[in-house]
């Protein structure tokens, strides 16, 4: 493995003392949000990381290896740089024998934290079972992922592009623990409501982190979805989303845009229609779920030193 895995320096010394580490992605750098508010966004999250105590470890592709932790000149590529490839399981072996520039999806970043030994990771929303599946088959790699990865996943639910009820279907069915924190309500990325329950609920991070440590030391693989609802003064209108959502739809198909391509083109097309008001949601709901993601990881440290 190590031929092909980098650990930063920092983040080995904090695995090896059992510091809280809180592993973030790099497709929202890349692909995610336009220049500069993408670089601007990751050096933010890296910051609310280590303010609460933790060691961020940004995860990418890079020189033949899967980088476990960006310095600040591979962060900059990754936010300025033109045919970043987006690094999901299937593409991670090319892009490593390739030495290509990768950003990895959340399915990719679970792949890297879940080899470092990182066991919390923090996002904007996974992906899930996408809309009109009946005919496309298009499921995300990140359900998968969960269902196999030591990590906890604190995300503001799943992307509001997909379908929600057969996305929490197929999490119940791969075993995903999916945990509404304080709130029994699945959050649905730019809007705090879906109208679905989470059968699962928790008011703390330490709620959180002994169910963790309860799972894992029981030797069950497989990981959380933590479903952190975006803050109430920076939700969208659910109608206005809704709207743009049905719009981007019906452009992505006159187009003929599928597959992995889909999600940015729809984020890229839901932000022009809000005139950017979903962007400036999505950097509040990602921020508010690493702060959250911080906070858990000092909780599960904290149990593993107590054993």
């Amino acid at each position: 493995m190590k031929p092909f895995l980098s650990i930063h320096s920092e983040i080995q010394s904090a695995l090896k003392n059992d510091e809280p580490v809180v592993a973030l992605e790099s497709t929202i750098v890349a692909h995610g949000m336009p220049y500069p508010e993408n670089l601007e966004t990751a050096q933010r999250l890296e910051s609310l990381v280590r303010s609460a105590g933790a060691v961020p470890a940004t995860i990418a592709v890079a020189n033949g290896q899967l980088q476990i932790g960006c310095d600040a000149e591979l962060l900059h590529s990754l936010a300025t740089e033109q045919n970043v490839w987006k690094v999901s399981r299937r593409d991670l072996p090319m892009a490593l024998a390739g030495s290509k520039l990768g950003a990895t999806t959340v399915s990719g970043t679970l792949i890297g934290a879940n080899l470092a030994g990182i066991s919390v990771f923090a996002t904007g929303g996974i992906g899930g079972v996408h809309r009109d599946v009946a005919n496309t088959w298009d499921i995300s790699a990140d359900i998968t992922e969960l269902a196999q990865s030591r990590v906890a996943v604190v995300s503001a639910g799943a992307k509001s592009i997909l379908d929600l009820p057969k996305t929490l279907e197929a999490l119940e069915t791969a075993g995903v623990t999916v945990i509404g924190y304080k709130t029994n309500e699945f959050p649905a990325f730019f809007v705090r409501e879906s109208g679905l329950q989470v059968r699962h609920q928790a008011q703390s991070p330490g709620e959180i982190a002994r169910a963790m440590h309860a799972k894992w030391t029981l030797g069950l693989d497989g990981g959380f979805l933590v479903a952190n609802p975006i803050p109430a003064e920076f939700a969208a209108d659910s109608t206005a989303i809704n709207h743009a959502i049905e719009l981007g739809l019906e452009a992505a198909a006159n187009a003929q845009i599928q597959g992995k391509d889909l999600t940015p083109f729809l984020l890229r097309f839901i932000n022009e229609v809000t005139d950017g008001k979903s962007l400036a949601s999505n950097r509040k709901l990602v921020e508010n779920n690493v702060s959250v993601g911080a906070q858990l990881a000092v909780e599960f440290a904290r149990l593993k030193s107590a054993e």
